[in-house]
């Protein structure tokens, strides 16, 4: 018996489950395919619990780049959610939107389309509202009643409030919300949990549909290719958790939602890119569309971390005795250090423009964070590290195939700081910083600054530190971006429609123009939630 839905949606990520949602509420049926596991894990709930996960999980996909010539020939890891929910059932939970200018520069990249929609801030705000339940802010940025649960961080390290002096002495101004009017300033993060539980997207929008008839859930299953016929997406083909091919038909479209990796390798492994590419592995092109894969881009991220001189943050937190008394204080009162994320306070800022818009984001953790760059480098003890954000790079890469089996991961080029003025502003960020640490009250506490080593720092040397350390902040974003109708690298149109191709919408951070100021777990989102009404309010096609 054939199987068969209204819609199809490939990716049960921050943004399938943000559109699974709508349509479900809409009376659709809806076939949701997810390659990972459940969200149902203690660890994935517990705000603290990710760092447990954070670098081996069967939670995560650990996707490794083409060694970066500009960077000594490292190979970054990026990692990325393979559960449902996707990034935000792993991620640190930090609640944020961008800012207004980065909506109203796709706007006007989209605005003279034919049958164009708006995708300015006031417009996009709209979402963001609907999707949000605050717990502390309702005004003109802000509601209460959405589905999505954001909140203060119950427990916030006193280096973290030492962070926030320290900053604000060096002339920011301290801001208690970094999604109001202004993104720039110092202050602490809002996240998108509520009494000690993550409230993911799988949550938020997924969780109270799981016995709805019209949804069909497939977990651990992978999509081969998409069935098209007469330049028309009609279903998909699938392996299953049992290792076996099934073909999925849709009713009415189908929607690719699995972020900015395996969307365009299941478009291309379908026939759509860039024709010289696909010939290299005999797959048949049905639309040349170059775009896709291309204009890859992510956050770079570099560390600065201090040796405290005294027992301060959460060095040992999470072992032994500490362990056992901060995890019965969190079950039994539901309070302490298991309600905190790790990275409660952070700051927008421009350092060579302080009035500028901002284009350097901070997160701030109380301790010593150890990944897999910093293990064996530097020793594990009491201390702080500030990692710099370059938050609206210029530096482009791309994901190709690596060959024509769906089970192989895409080639990654990443090329994280590959733009000069991307490093400089990064190296502007770090002695930014740098400054901060030498500063108000986190001075007092800190022994020494471990890395970068500070002894001699040059731009050359600090070049050099920026290059060995730099690392994805996990966002990648653009490779099936939308554009205006007379640019050839743009996928799809204002309303996230595949160019060329019928009943066929991506709305995931792959869709993006543009990566937004900050973190991304919102606008995919807000993506998934404006495809829903594309798809339900109209019967617009291609």
């Amino acid at each position: 018996m054939e199987k068969s839905s209204d819609y199809i949606v490939v990716g049960g990520g921050a943004s399938g489950c943000a559109l699974t949602n709508k349509l479900l509420n809409a009376d659709q049926s809806v076939t949701l395919i997810e390659a990972g596991y459940s969200h149902h894990n203690f660890l994935l709930d517990a705000p603290a619990g990710f760092f447990k996960l954070v670098n081996d999980s069967k939670y995560a996909t650990y996707h490794k780049t083409n060694p970066q010539k500009h960077l000594g020939n490292r190979e970054n890891i990026v990692p990325q959610g393979n559960v449902l929910g996707g990034g935000t059932s792993i991620n640190a939970q930090v609640y944020m939107r961008g800012r207004e200018e980065d909506y109203n520069e796709w706007n006007d990249i989209l605005r003279v389309n034919n049958d164009n929609v708006k995708w300015d801030w006031e417009t996009v705000l709209s979402y963001f509202k609907e999707m949000e339940n605050n717990s502390r802010l309702k005004n003109k940025y802000h509601n209460n009643t959405g589905k999505l649960k954001v909140s203060d961080s119950p427990y916030v390290d006193p280096l973290s409030y030492d962070f926030v002096e320290s900053v604000a002495s060096l002339g920011v101004d301290k801001t208690t919300d970094f999604n109001g009017e202004h993104q720039r300033g110092v202050g602490l993060y809002q996240f998108m949990n509520r009494n000690g539980k993550r409230s993911s997207a799988a949550y938020a929008f997924l969780e109270p549909e799981l016995k709805n008839p019209l949804l069909s859930l497939f977990l651990r299953t992978s999509v081969k290719e998409i069935i098209i016929e007469n330049e028309k997406a009609i279903g998909v083909i699938i392996e299953n958790a049992e290792g076996k091919e099934e073909k999925i038909f849709a009713n009415k479209e189908i929607i690719l939602a699995s972020g900015s990796f395996i969307t365009p390798k299941i478009l291309m492994l379908s026939g759509i890119g860039d024709e010289e590419e696909l010939s290299k592995f005999s797959i048949k092109c049905k639309n040349n569309l170059s775009g896709v894969g291309k204009n890859l881009m992510d956050h770079p991220e570099c560390p600065l971390i201090a040796k405290a001189n005294g027992k301060y943050g959460y060095y040992k937190q999470g072992d032994g005795w500490r362990m056992l008394k901060n995890g019965l204080e969190f079950i039994l009162f539901g309070s302490g250090r298991v309600n905190s994320t790790g990275v409660e306070a952070g700051a927008f800022v421009n350092p060579l423009n302080p009035n500028d818009l901002s284009y350097i984001q901070a997160f701030f953790v109380p301790g010593i964070y150890m990944n897999s760059d910093t293990i064996g480098v530097i020793d594990d003890d009491y201390g702080m590290s500030i990692t710099t954000v370059m938050t609206k790079p210029k530096s482009r890469g791309y994901v190709k195939l690596k060959s024509s089996n769906f089970k192989d991961q895409p080639e990654i080029e990443l090329n994280l700081l590959k733009h000069e003025d991307d490093l400089k502003m990064m190296m502007a960020g770090q002695r930014f910083f740098l400054e901060a640490l030498k500063q108000g009250p986190l001075s007092k506490k800190v022994e020494r600054i471990i890395i970068p080593n500070t002894d001699n720092l040059t731009d050359e040397n600090l070049e050099k530190h920026c290059r060995r350390f730099v690392r994805t902040n996990y966002h990648p974003s653009g490779t099936a971006k939308m554009g205006a109708d007379n640019d050839k690298m743009s996928v799809l149109d204002s309303k996230l429609r595949v160019r060329g191709i019928n009943n066929l919408r991506v709305c995931d951070l792959s869709a993006m123009p543009n990566i937004n100021s900050g973190n991304t777990s919102a606008p995919a989102m807000m993506l998934g939630l404006r495809c829903g009404d594309f798809l339900t309010n109209s019967n617009t096609i291609n």
